[in-house]
């Protein structure tokens, strides 16, 4: 029975393309992250075999328990994309290939640590763009003495910014949101944005993402 997953990706990749088309970019400059938080391994394979590779998850220990499930699909590639406690980057250290919410030193060095024998981790720094109290990430006048200090992790690779600006129907202030997090990272020579999720990855793009982070559209809503 299908369950409409491959389908779904079908869909996003054309609007993927679309976007990257309006913004005179070639769509292999955006990576597509599948967001397969909650969604049982099963979807996941289904994702796999319609070709996606990339896929994300938010929690640590998910990731871990899926990591071992699906470690027969040797070319998929896990990003770790929600904030980290200490206690468990251990998990997101042995099999992320790229991790996307970085906003603390404690967290940097003890994932550089636990990374000594692995390729250096990819990692964004996640920035609070719209200054929410309620979301996790650097301001932008804390982000110049963060890559500093984390520069000098040499078992991470800091390859560019991340944010969730803040939600609004308004799509001139989504889109500002994203080109604040892009000219953060313009001045900071870092290449890599995630920005942009299943309701704006289109904005995003638009804006200069190199890569989205995208799951209702492809696996459904949470329940």
């Amino acid at each position: 029975m299908s369950t409409g997953v491959a389908e779904n990706l079908a869909q996003v990749r054309e609007r993927i393309a679309a976007a990257c088309a309006r913004a005179g970019r070639p769509v292999e400059s955006v990576t597509l992250v599948a967001v397969s938080k909650l969604k049982p391994a099963a979807l996941i394979r289904e994702a796999y075999a319609a070709g996606q590779r990339d896929f994300g998850e938010n929690y640590a220990q998910e990731l871990r328990d899926k990591a071992v499930e699906l470690a027969d699909l040797k070319d998929l590639r896990w990003h770790a994309i929600g904030a980290l406690q200490t206690n468990k980057v251990k998990y997101v250290a042995r099999v992320a290939s790229a991790f996307h919410a970085l906003d603390r030193l404690e967290v940097a060095r003890e994932l550089a640590k636990r990374r000594q024998d692995a390729p250096p981790l990819p990692c964004y720094v996640e920035v609070n763009v719209g200054g929410e109290a309620t979301k996790s990430g650097l301001t932008p006048s804390e982000l110049g003495a963060f890559l500093d200090a984390a520069k000098a992790l040499t078992a991470l690779q800091l390859v560019g910014l991340m944010a969730l600006p803040p939600p609004s129907a308004d799509d001139a202030r989504v889109r500002e949101g994203f080109r604040a997090l892009r000219e953060l990272a313009r001045q900071h020579g870092l290449p890599g944005l995630s920005m942009g999720t299943t309701h704006d990855f289109e904005h995003a793009i638009e804006e200069g993402a190199t890569l989205v982070r995208v799951g209702t559209a492809i696996f459904g809503e949470r329940t």
